[in-house]
């Protein structure tokens, strides 16, 4: 009998390639949780927890905000339970940089502050290196997991909006700010759980903004009702170029859907149903509010800017005092604010960037001006389309006041709250 042929291995083997195991989505807990202690946890309610956050007095490490020191934890878990640390770091580093180039820039300005031994080491950390570590850990989340962040949004939202409306109604601030302790006593606007009204009126009005612009997946009516609550509670807290960003590019984003409806020819009976009514009890309810005496704080707001308008203009005369050569790298912080008391700007600097470079110089100002665009160009990036008008009504507000050049974190909840009204469309590379 003769042996059969042997046949090479090679020649009946077929090649078998393997799938690479695909990287675990982060999961949407932490996020949850990092959004309730950002949008809760204020100033104001810190200081009932026993720790003097928006004070000069107490331990420099109750000066950064529970938020911000959280974050760092919730990225570090994501990277641990993801089974391959290594990778987890690219990956986010592919996905997310802006907000590695945030982190970077923020560590620098600590890095400079604490050079020359300047003030407002907390509010680096706040205002860059939280945002960017809270960007980071939401790339890592999955679309279809950020239902329950969505939803989670919306009840702080609701919460903070009846507080407002609350300590109006009974004229009593439950979380109001304060400064070492001591509350303003002549500021009645609501302070809610945000702490400031003008954190307050920032946060709303680009939340509201987001849902006139079709952000969330609510229903049309519980659309309707949170536009109507949101927009009362705004009214509270006393924001008046909020309240203006809302009303000319609310009512232009309003005007311009309804336009496109009637072009098609066909109204959705839903929403006929809801805004024919609504269309016609808004006057009725505006008149009795007016007379109820509803919009009197504001309307004094509007009269008397308490200095406002006049700080604008001064601010920019404490520039032309100080030479080129001082501003570029930063001047001295003594001589700034011994201008600033000449001037009568005690109270604050009306613009991000005016302050920024009177207190960090051209080149840090021009640094860090870079990388809050591309982050916020980042965010934008994430999103499935209709972002522009909150984030317009966003940019616009934050250089009204000085906002992000000095402690605060409403970066990371900008961040938070367009990725979760506006969930990622875009597939995400492995």
């Amino acid at each position: 009998m003769t042996a059969a042929p042997q046949i090479p291995s090679a020649a009946w083997s077929v090649p078998v390639h393997r799938a690479r195991p695909r990287a675990p989505d982060a999961s949407a807990a932490p996020a949850i949780l990092l959004l309730l202690v950002l949008f809760l946890f204020s100033g104001g309610v810190l200081w009932h927890l026993g720790v003097n956050y928006d004070g000069f007095s107490g331990s420099a490490a109750a000066k950064v905000h529970p938020a911000t020191y959280l974050a760092p934890l919730c990225l570090l878990w994501a990277m641990v339970s993801s089974g391959d640390p290594v990778g987890f770091c690219l990956r986010t580093a592919r996905d997310a940089p802006a907000s590695l180039l945030l982190l970077v820039v923020g560590t620098a300005l600590l890095v400079q502050i604490a050079l020359r031994s300047g003030t407002g080491l907390s509010g680096s950390i706040d205002t860059f290196v939280g945002p960017a570590l809270v960007m980071m850990l939401l790339v890592r989340i999955a679309p279809a997991r950020l239902g329950p962040l969505e939803t989670a949004l919306h009840g702080v939202m609701l919460a903070n909006a009846c507080l407002g409306l609350a300590e109006f109604a009974t004229g009593r601030l439950v979380f109001p700010y304060r400064l070492d302790g001591e509350a303003f006593a002549t500021d009645t606007r609501s302070a809610a759980f945000q702490g400031h009204p003008l954190v307050n009126a920032l946060v709303t009005a680009t939340y509201v903004l987001a849902l006139i612009a079709g952000g969330g997946h609510l229903r049309p009516w519980q659309r309707l009702g949170m536009l109507a609550l949101q927009t009362a509670a705004l009214v509270t807290f006393g924001g008046r170029s909020a309240i203006v960003a809302v009303v000319l590019l609310g009512g232009l984003s309003v005007l311009v859907a309804t336009l496109r409806v009637l072009r098609t020819g066909r109204v959705p009976l839903l929403a006929a149903a809801f805004g024919l009514p609504a269309l016609t009890m808004a006057p009725l309810a505006l008149v009795a509010l007016a007379f109820g005496g509803f919009f009197d704080k504001l309307a004094e707001r509007f009269v008397s800017d308490g200095g406002s308008a006049n700080a604008r203009i001064e601010m920019l005369a404490l520039i032309d005092r100080i030479p080129f050569r001082d501003l570029a790298f930063g001047p001295d912080t003594g001589f700034v604010e011994t201008l600033r008391r000449m001037h009568g700007l005690e109270w604050g600097i009306e613009n991000p960037i005016v302050r920024m470079v009177l207190y960090q110089g051209v080149f840090m100002t021009a640094l860090l001006t870079l990388a809050v665009v591309l982050f916020v160009a980042e965010i934008v990036r994430r999103c499935r389309p209709g972002t522009f008008v909150p984030v317009l009504g966003f940019a616009l507000l934050l250089n009204t006041s000085e906002s992000i050049a000095s402690k605060t974190t409403v970066l990371a909840k900008f961040a938070i709250m367009m990725v979760a009204l506006y969930r990622p469309l875009m597939p995400r590379r492995r």
